[in-house]
């Protein structure tokens, strides 16, 4: 016999499922299904069967960067090197003078799981002229929204300093390269950059803070396309169904949910060299305990500074594979690093500054899962600097191939972490001279 409960336990059930695959959408049209389709099968191709692969290759590129520099002897204050930069993503365009005339070679400097992203690499250069958003179906040559609906390959660069209140949400087409070096760029007071359902994608150099849920409505989404989106929750940045992401140098701080948030099966994702400040609810990848679709996710997290203000979830991850290296994490209020129904999780090199709190010490949290189910989830800290009572609670097979395997190379340390992550951020770049 149906039950009057068994009915509402599967309309809710049926209400999540429609959500997930819909979400924000509210015709689910033939262009919708296409493209979730192509994002589906995208995925499957950049999964990376051998994720400690990509791993130590991020952490043999670090070495080698710092081959005879003797950079972790220098005196912050008095940085002298010969070029200021720390890390290997940033030695790979920062030295060189001549950035702005050479912006796309940026595609080229990526590492970890988002390595193939190339954004807008071989497309023309689009320059933003107008910080206005003022028309979500038929926007204005020269906005921000106009630059990221155009076909094929494109460079995004803005013209000038400039602050944009988005009124609804900027949702992109793939191949793209938001770039804002040599100006100082701000979203905020509005809605959020909505990746959906696409691929190959690299944001750069923005100040994206304070963002707010936007109402819906129409909104266009291509040139030849658009529909009607119900209300958005107001992350930062929302990764939905897509792959190849490369988000660098971005500084995010105070929206009305997430900075980031990574879901419904996105992948081979790279979060680099950003600046994270006062917010609750930091990241989150994978959005529902019953979606294991997201077991495809994997996001590399390096260089980043987790700054004054956060809360948790830096990340709180579900299903997939984080790879955390070198990042800095100086501040949380009740954990760093969280997740359910069995992740994997990699942290290798940070450095973790307890809070003050004698009961906020430690660095993970394990949500709705008993011990005996989370101890067998890889949670795996190696190289790690541990301060102030800092400390991480291992899980899984300690003989993993993530840790003993042929092809796992070291860290660097996380005595390292706070040079390596000294420039996060937006840049102050200033064309003509290294940035």
């Amino acid at each position: 016999m149906v039950t009057l409960k068994n009915r509402l336990s599967f309309f809710v059930i049926l209400c999540t499922l429609v959500f997930s695959i819909e979400a924000n959408i509210g015709e689910f049209d033939e262009v919708w299904r296409t493209r979730a389709t192509q994002a589906n099968k995208n995925a499957k191709e950049s999964y990376n069967p051998h994720p400690e692969k990509v791993a130590a290759n991020l952490n043999k590129h670090v070495h080698r960067s710092e081959e005879g520099s003797n950079s972790t002897r220098r005196d912050l204050h008095k940085y002298n090197g010969p070029c200021v930069a720390t890390n290997p993503i940033d030695r790979c365009w920062r030295c060189d003078p001549h950035w702005a005339k050479n912006r796309q070679k940026l595609a080229d400097c990526v590492l970890g799981f988002g390595h193939h992203t190339t954004g807008g690499k071989g497309g023309k250069i689009y320059i933003v002229t107008d910080p206005g958003d003022n028309d979500m179906v038929n926007p204005k040559p020269g906005t921000l929204r106009h630059a990221v609906i155009q076909p094929g390959p494109l460079w995004i660069i803005f013209a000038h300093h400039m602050v944009i209140k988005l009124n609804q949400e900027l949702i992109m087409t793939g191949d793209k390269t938001i770039d804002a070096r040599g100006q100082q760029v701000h979203i905020t007071g509005g809605a959020s950059l909505m990746l959906q359902y696409i691929n190959n994608v690299i944001i750069h150099g923005l100040h994206i803070h304070d963002i707010k849920s936007g109402n819906g409505g129409l909104i266009r989404d291509s040139i030849n396309h658009y529909g009607f989106r119900t209300r958005s929750d107001g992350d930062g940045i929302s990764i939905f169904g897509s792959t190849n992401i490369w988000i660098d140098h971005v500084s995010m701080s105070n929206c009305d949910d997430g900075l980031i948030d990574a879901v419904q099966a996105s992948t081979a994702i790279t979060i680099s060299n950003c600046h994270f400040t006062h917010h609750n609810d930091v990241m989150l990848f994978g959005a529902s305990d019953s979606y294991k679709q997201d077991a495809i996710l994997q996001i590399t997290l390096a260089f980043n500074h987790f700054g004054q203000g956060l809360i948790q979830r830096m990340p709180r991850v579900r299903w997939g594979f984080v790879h955390a290296v070198n990042n800095d994490y100086t501040h949380w209020i009740m954990y760093a690093i969280g997740g359910s129904q069995h992740p994997t999780i990699l942290s290798q090199g940070n450095r973790f500054i307890a809070p003050p709190n004698p009961n906020a010490k430690e660095v993970t949290k394990r949500d709705y899962s008993p011990e005996s189910v989370w101890k067998n989830w890889v949670w795996r800290s190696q190289g790690d600097l541990m301060m102030n009572g800092a400390f991480f609670v291992e899980s899984g097979n300690r003989n993993h191939k993530f840790m003993t395997g042929p092809d796992m190379i070291h860290p660097r340390a996380g005595s390292d972490a706070g040079r390596l992550t000294r420039f996060s951020g937006s840049l102050n770049c200033i064309e003509g001279k290294p940035c």
